[in-house]
């Protein structure tokens, strides 16, 4: 990768092969990308997911409480699982958030929660708990191992496409079937 920010606001995609239980069929929206490493979120993963739910529980005994403040909480990653992200488009505007780009901000304030709500936000923004966290050139490495995909996004792709249908309509962008890949990968 030549240019060092040029996956920032772009989206990792998971490649067949991948089993890991995080991050198989995950789509990753890239928040920082330098010299030091990245760090990304996992858009396509509600907790509604029984085993992200299960994992989720074991962490945080009031996570009904958690869960049931908002509509919908996504696993963002195996990192900081305990510290609420919000993912949110340019329609809402925070204060508190910090710029991505034009069209994507973050914010960790519970503050701007609150404000999403009160301007009806919710349609372009998702709450991640925990975000994907990569070492200096450990991402460049799988990427050039052929695990992940970059892809330019959009809010629309972002908050608008169905999670259950995100990780296949990115991946089939490439022309691959994905039907061409068995499900019994070899486990690491």
């Amino acid at each position: 990768m030549s240019a060092m920010n040029s996956i920032i606001n772009h989206v990792l995609i998971s490649m067949p092969h991948m089993q890991d239980p995080f991050f198989g069929n995950s789509v990753v929206f890239m928040c920082e990308h330098d010299a030091k490493g990245a760090m990304g979120l996992i858009v396509n993963k509600p907790f509604r997911d029984p085993e992200l739910k299960d994992t989720f529980d074991q962490l945080f005994e009031s996570s009904d409480k958690i869960l049931q403040s908002v509509s919908q909480v996504y696993f963002g990653g195996p990192v900081l699982v305990e510290r609420g992200i919000l993912l949110h488009s340019s329609q809402f505007h925070s204060n508190d958030s910090i710029k991505i780009s034009d069209e994507f901000f973050i914010s960790s304030h519970k503050k701007t929660l609150d404000e999403m709500k009160s301007q009806n936000g919710e349609q372009y923004s998702r709450l991640l708990l925990g975000h994907a966290g990569w070492s200096e050139g450990q991402l460049e490495r799988e990427i050039e191992n052929g695990d992940w995909l970059v892809q330019e996004t959009s809010p629309d792709f972002i908050f608008k496409i169905p999670v259950e249908q995100m990780w296949g309509m990115a991946i089939q962008s490439f022309g691959i079937d994905i039907a061409d890949f068995s499900t019994t990968g070899g486990q690491a």
